[in-house]
């Protein structure tokens, strides 16, 4: 039976790169819920053993990868272990600052998109763990860009913060009911918007 490497988690909550990972550590690095991994472990499409004696699973570097690229999950959280955090803002100055502090940080990683049509796009390919959306976008309103998010189950952990500076109590009831799970009204405290998202997601 495969063996555990000598590496555990540090104090920010990297899982570190190992030989065999649990279910619930392979439902952190792909973005997904435990449940689903015990379901595809169960339906054998993730590959892995029993511990003898009991019903927990284990699943091999190697299965997690072949599984990874199968489902077109990116590779660099299993490396890296930092979160993925996409910030989707027409505003240059906003991206800026947000690539800047987040990449000083350490803990995680960063991408940006301008528009409701890139942010989809890196949705799919970057698989965040965090989305930083903004509410008026040239394109199309953040609240559509959330809807359709929610709407796709393997999306379902994934956690959204909404900013706007414009929209009004019924806009924002709109949102959360859209699926937001936080509103940050603009001007907002980037330093408390970090801690914010590394509240989230137990960094």
């Amino acid at each position: 039976m495969a063996t555990k490497t000598a590496t555990k988690q540090d104090k920010r909550g990297k899982i570190g790169i190992k030989s065999v990972y649990t279910t619930g550590e392979v439902s952190l690095i792909c973005n997904v819920s435990q449940q689903t991994v015990i379901r595809c472990f169960d339906s054998g499409k993730l590959k892995g053993f029993r511990v003898p004696g009991s019903r927990f699973r284990r699943i091999p570097r190697e299965s997690l990868i072949s599984f990874m690229k199968e489902h077109g999950i990116p590779l660099d959280s299993l490396e890296s272990g930092k979160k993925r955090v996409l910030v989707v803002d027409d505003d240059e100055a906003i991206i800026e600052m947000f690539s800047e502090l987040f990449e000083r940080d350490g803990r995680f990683e960063i991408k940006t998109a301008s528009s409701g049509y890139n942010a989809g796009v890196l949705t799919e390919s970057f698989r965040p763990d965090v989305l930083i959306l903004d509410f008026k976008l040239p394109d199309v309103n953040g609240n559509i860009v959330c809807r359709t998010i929610r709407a796709d189950s393997k999306f379902e952990h994934m956690r959204i913060i909404m900013i706007s500076g414009v929209a009004d109590a019924d806009e924002i009831s709109d949102l959360m009911g859209a699926g937001a799970d936080e509103f940050i009204k603009k001007p907002f405290d980037i330093e408390q918007v970090i801690s914010k998202v590394a509240e989230m997601v137990n960094v």
